[in-house]
């Protein structure tokens, strides 16, 4: 068996994982796959913890003790997933230090519900920062309109950043441009830039899934020969955008004091298609200084039969560019499918949130200790 992983990562891909869970912590499971298939960092969301939550591994001792204390459920949920991401972060700090802070990272979002609140957002931000205390940590921001100013403001104060659901281009660039003027008030604080990352969680799989329902809707042959490739279409274009803002003039004087690269991050790369070879949104996103994320299943997907045959995003663009806009022709809304892309993306989030905040009252309800 090839080793494709290790031959991604020489490629320059940093691999994370799309999963945290106490029992992948305490199991020794997240340590396993940081030594034998290259795991350099790991990213979760509300739906992941929900996920883990709600399974119970692990977690019973503390819903006890927080259910004695009588803790609101918002307070108990930010006690388990911080303490989850803290104890991940020190199991990838040994990685964080090899990379001088590039990788070894673990992601925690702020309160979806604050999706759409600036303000609220940033202080979230903060609030994350200080709980978790982890100089490897990454707090999730959604580009929003909101979101923008937002992640500008956190990236101001010094906080590293993982900028969520981003779908378009022109939105990708506003997040980059963020970036910089983060990183431009924190050179105006007097603020260390070489200890700020950031990367921009670019969706990959649900671009597919929506614009190939539109497709199917028109059912031509025209419309079903570009089935499967506006998802890697706009990561490659993105990548393009990436390149562009991180060889401008602006960028370089950030740079000279110290700055890193923002890197994109190809998220949602697992494929939802099963007609698609299952490794696709990997082994077509291979370019340098960026991130995939992947849920355990795709890992194990391009560990078992992935072909990494070097990069495979440089000259692309033309190409990519002549997908997209034959999409246009066929009366497929670019700007309409990534509005609704971030619309859903924001109400799934929220949703898994409310769902969170539900099992956890149960819980806390169920272990509360009787009174007297």
């Amino acid at each position: 068996m090839t080793d494709a992983l290790k031959r991604l990562s020489e490629e320059g891909v940093a691999i994370w994982l799309d999963d945290l869970s106490r029992k992948r912590i305490t199991s020794g499971n997240l340590a396993e796959l940081i030594d034998q298939q290259h795991v350099v960092g790991v990213t979760t969301n509300p739906t992941i913890f929900q996920k883990a939550i709600s399974q119970g591994d692990g977690y019973e001792q503390q819903l006890s003790d927080l259910a004695a204390r009588k803790v609101t459920v918002e307070e108990a949920i930010r006690m388990i997933t911080t303490a989850d991401v803290r104890d991940a972060a020190d199991i990838l700090r040994p990685v964080f230090d090899a990379t001088g802070g590039q990788d070894g990272r673990v992601s925690i979002e702020v309160d979806p519900r604050l999706a759409h609140n600036e303000k609220a957002t940033v202080a979230e931000a903060r609030q994350l920062a200080w709980l978790v205390d982890r100089p490897n940590t990454l707090i999730k921001i959604p580009a929003t309109m909101a979101g923008i100013p937002a992640i500008a403001g956190t990236i101001g104060n010094g906080i590293s950043v993982n900028v969520t659901l981003i779908f378009s281009l022109e939105r990708y660039r506003a997040v980059m441009d963020a970036y910089l003027t983060g990183l431009e008030k924190a050179k105006e604080r007097g603020l260390d830039l070489s200890k700020i990352h950031s990367v921009a969680s670019f969706f990959v799989s649900r671009v597919d899934t929506e614009i190939d329902k539109r497709l199917d809707t028109l059912g031509t042959d025209e419309a079903k020969a570009l089935r499967g490739k506006a998802a890697i279409a706009n990561a490659r274009l993105a990548y393009q955008a990436y390149e562009e803002v991180f060889s401008s003039d602006r960028w370089s004087v950030l740079e000279r004091a110290g700055a890193n690269k923002q890197r994109p991050l190809w998220a949602s790369t697992g494929v939802k298609d099963p007609a698609y070879q299952d490794t696709m949104y990997v082994t077509e996103l291979v370019a340098p200084n960026t991130v995939n994320t992947m849920p355990e299943a795709t890992l194990e997907a391009v560990e078992d039969h992935g072909e990494i045959t070097g990069d495979t995003v440089a000259g692309t663009y033309e190409q990519a560019r002549a997908d997209l806009d034959a999409l246009e022709k066929l009366g497929i809304s670019y700007d309409d499918v990534v509005q609704v892309l971030e619309d859903e993306g924001v109400e799934k989030f929220e949703a898994s949130w409310n769902d969170l905040l539900k099992s956890t009252e149960a819980e806390l309800q169920r272990l509360a200790p009787s009174e007297g």
